[in-house]
């Protein structure tokens, strides 16, 4: 199977050409600043190494664009936030706690109805069908074509947020509704924030997405295009466009996969030094490790499903300040071949530091020739001990670690490090996120609370489900797998109730293939 693997990134975009599970080829491509035109610029650079003209099976695409449209505040669509839970949640409307400028662009307005379940999952209150109306009229006659629908407790019961769906369907044709129970756990306020997040990114989605098929027809690629998403596994493009929000960190996931593929380790920790950041993650089973607590982006509260990831300004492109010997977090991203000394610029960056201490070849070293051994010794230290404080904080206990160092900006990791048994580097490093991407499989994944069952029918129970989730993302059935299953007892509720959480992964269906 040949598949074509992408990652964009802050300073370069990556591609591979990954055949029959063998790298065959790799090229790093200078991010743009409409990030579609580097992805065609990096796929013509890999058309130069290998054919690509016919037999790919499948391209897949990480993309930064989603998670920027949130930090930088742009290209955001106005949504409706119908909250389910009068009367107990009125004192904290939707948006509660949002930056107030991020709320400006995503607040098409709030309509607050009777409805929702409790803890137990028994009906609150009656859902109020006539004010879902009312509020489906006024979200017509505003021109709005998105729309958020948040239940209390739905994920125990998901039936209010769907009637509420199909109601608001047929009052207003071609509305887009995001049932927040998709995308988050039993927090009201962080899964409501998740699905507003999403449904206020899917106009851009769908535009990013149509770009991306514009890229690939126009390269004269058949193949069927995927998205990565933050768990290290891919959804077909439709169904990424319709959840941007599973693809917000899907960059420093797909080089844990990657790194995890390449070295054949399946629990180390993972290092991905890019040209502005340094990821850090701690693989289990060959995955990266699930943040378990809240996730803030771009200002807002969110609890779903997110690697759990520490990054740092160090990178490639880092701005090196030599009198307070220090690296970063400032970066000159993809404009490092315009500004770094050694091409002729005027930024002293650390790749300027790297090609002076001899770690790496690049430009012209003589440009660097007046850096003084002393300045370059104490950037590295620097660098040393930002890497070595950042592994132990991703530790989970206080052995020593494998340390996987992947990335363009690799060069600035030591082999000796305090607290790491070895430093693993492998072929292809560089490309460690497109590669992950390449090689990414399908999900499916329940988190859900069962009643009345031992803890081994409750786990077949969510297992089932995970594993219909998967085969109707596009999994082969006979390839799934469960990488992950955690159950907690909640004394709470009656009739020996538990949480279940379940995923799991196989590969994409072969049919699914042929027929895209």
């Amino acid at each position: 199977m040949k598949r074509i693997g992408i990652d964009v990134g802050g300073t370069n975009t990556d591609a591979v050409l990954v055949d029959d599970g063998k790298v065959k080829a790799g090229v790093k491509s200078a991010t743009t600043a409409d990030v579609t035109s580097g992805i065609i610029g990096a796929i013509e650079a890999l058309g130069s190494q290998a054919n690509l003209k016919s037999g790919i099976d499948a391209l897949m695409i990480g993309t930064t664009h989603f998670i920027n449209a949130v930090v930088q505040r742009k290209h955001l669509t106005k949504v409706a936030s119908i909250r389910i839970g009068l009367p107990a949640t009125a004192s904290l409307p939707p948006f509660s706690g949002w930056p107030a400028e991020l709320e400006a662009l995503a607040n098409g307005g709030i309509w607050m109805v009777e409805g929702g379940h409790d803890y137990d999952g028994r009906s609150f209150m009656p859902l109020d069908v006539h004010a879902l109306r009312q509020a489906a009229k006024e979200i017509r006659t505003r021109g709005l074509k998105y729309a958020v629908v948040t239940a209390m407790f739905s994920p125990l019961d998901t039936s209010h947020e769907d009637t509420a769906a199909d109601i608001l369907r047929q009052e207003v044709p071609g509305l887009s509704v995001t049932c927040s129970h998709m995308l988050g756990g039993m927090g009201l306020l962080e899964r409501e924030n998740a699905a507003i997040l999403n449904a206020s990114l899917i106009a851009l989605a769908e535009e990013t997405i149509h770009a991306f098929e514009r890229a690939k027809s126009k390269l004269g690629i058949a193949a069927p295009l995927y998205v990565t998403q933050n768990d290290g596994t891919v959804a077909e493009a439709s169904r990424a466009a319709a959840f941007p929000v599973f693809s917000f960190a899907s960059g420093p996931t797909n080089s844990m996969r990657g790194a995890a593929y390449l070295s054949g380790l399946k629990e180390a920790i993972v290092v991905d030094v890019g040209g502005t950041t340094a990821d850090f993650g701690h693989l289990r089973l060959g995955f990266p490790r699930e943040a378990n607590a809240v996730v803030h982006v771009g200002g807002v509260r969110t609890l779903f499903r997110m690697p759990d990831l520490i990054s740092i300004g160090l990178g490639g492109g880092s701005l090196i300040d030599l009198q307070a010997n220090s690296i970063g977090p400032q970066s000159v991203g993809y404009r490092l071949p315009q500004e770094a000394l050694i091409f002729g610029g005027k930024t002293l960056t650390a790749s300027d530091v790297a090609v002076a201490a001899g770690l790496l070849e690049l430009g012209d070293r003589k440009r660097v020739a007046h850096l003084k051994a002393a300045e370059v010794d104490a950037i590295l230290a620097c660098a040393k001990a930002m890497i070595e404080e950042n592994v132990d904080r991703m530790k989970t206990d206080a052995g020593d670690v494998t340390l996987i160092a992947v990335g363009g900006g690799a060069f600035l990791v030591p082999d000796k490090l305090q607290g790491v048994a070895r430093v693993v580097r492998v072929e292809h490093g560089g490309c460690a996120n497109a590669v992950g991407a390449a090689i990414a499989q399908v999900s499916g994944e329940v988190d859900q609370v069962f009643q009345g069952m031992t803890r081994a029918e409750a786990i077949a129970a969510a297992r089932q489900q995970a594993d219909s989730r998967a085969i109707d993302a596009g999994a082969d059935s006979d390839s799934l797998i469960m990488v992950e299953a955690e159950d907690t007892p909640i004394a709470y509720l009656p009739g020996n109730a538990m949480r279940v959480r379940v995923k799991v992964v196989g590969d994409i269906r072969a049919k699914q293939l042929q027929q895209a």
